[in-house]
């Protein structure tokens, strides 16, 4: 009877906490990620330098602003003969998810309150996926202070190099240098892909932004393609809403 009792129990369920992940792991990963997207900043100074903006302007952009998207997404349109309004808008809202990363890193680095002004400013894509990627808390903090460190940094001595160089690289246009930061954050942004809604949600933001670019001004097929995640959350509510009437008969 104690031997079929112990053959018909249920295995025990394991609550060990997850495997700590050593330091240097965290290291090594965090700087392949700062260095593989810090040298698309010389892209950056290059693309700023030819749609017209000083050094200055152009390095005041990486030190403050810093996140590449945004910031292609300014001078593109400013190279384009954008509205400066309509381009800063543009920029505005793409930055804003910066704002939505924050709200869950806040939770998970739980850092002290003079140190979260600091911080808030390496909340990016780059830094939020090597955070999120980690097993703890510790090696969290870590991912997220190497990444962010490493990438600022060299983004903007890259940022200097390529304004400097500009002169020399010639039409920043024939080069197409403005596509290597696109480039880049959609490499990252793709095995982050992994439902169903979030391949749609994508999917529809490209062809948003990619049919209204002819017929609209430069920054604004960037703000139209904001509507492709409400846009699917509605279908996806419609399609949850028949399927329960028909369960309901």
């Amino acid at each position: 009877m104690a031997e079929q009792t112990a053959q018909t129990a249920p295995p025990a369920i394991r609550t060990e906490p997850p495997a700590a992940k050593p330091d240097s792991a965290v290291v090594r990963d965090a700087l392949g990620v700062g260095f593989a997207v810090g040298l698309s900043g010389f892209a950056f100074g290059v693309t700023s330098a030819g749609s017209g903006l000083t050094l200055l302007q152009t390095c005041a952009l990486s030190l403050l602003v810093f996140t590449g998207a945004s910031q292609f997404a300014l001078v593109g349109a400013l190279a384009a003969g954008g509205n400066p309004f309509t381009a800063a808008a543009g920029a505005f809202f793409l930055g804003v998810r910066n704002a939505f990363y924050g709200l869950r890193l806040s939770q998970l680095l739980a850092l002290p309150r003079f140190v979260r002004p600091f911080a808030a400013h390496w909340v990016i894509d780059e830094t939020t996926a090597v955070t999120l990627a980690q097993p703890s808390r510790r090696s969290a903090r870590l991912g997220f202070t190497v990444t962010g460190l490493t990438l600022y940094v060299l983004w903007n001595l890259t940022t200097l190099v390529g304004a400097v160089g500009a002169d020399a690289i010639g039409d920043t246009d024939a080069w197409g240098l403005d596509a290597a930061s696109p480039a880049v954050f959609l490499a990252l942004l793709a095995p982050m892909l992994r439902t169903g809604m979030e391949r749609a949600v994508a999917g529809l933001a490209v062809l948003l932004a990619l049919g209204f670019l002819p017929v609209l001004p430069a920054g604004v097929p960037v703000l139209v393609a904001a509507l492709a995640a409400p846009a699917v959350l509605f279908v996806q509510g419609r399609r949850a809403g028949r399927t329960e009437k028909e369960e309901g008969r």
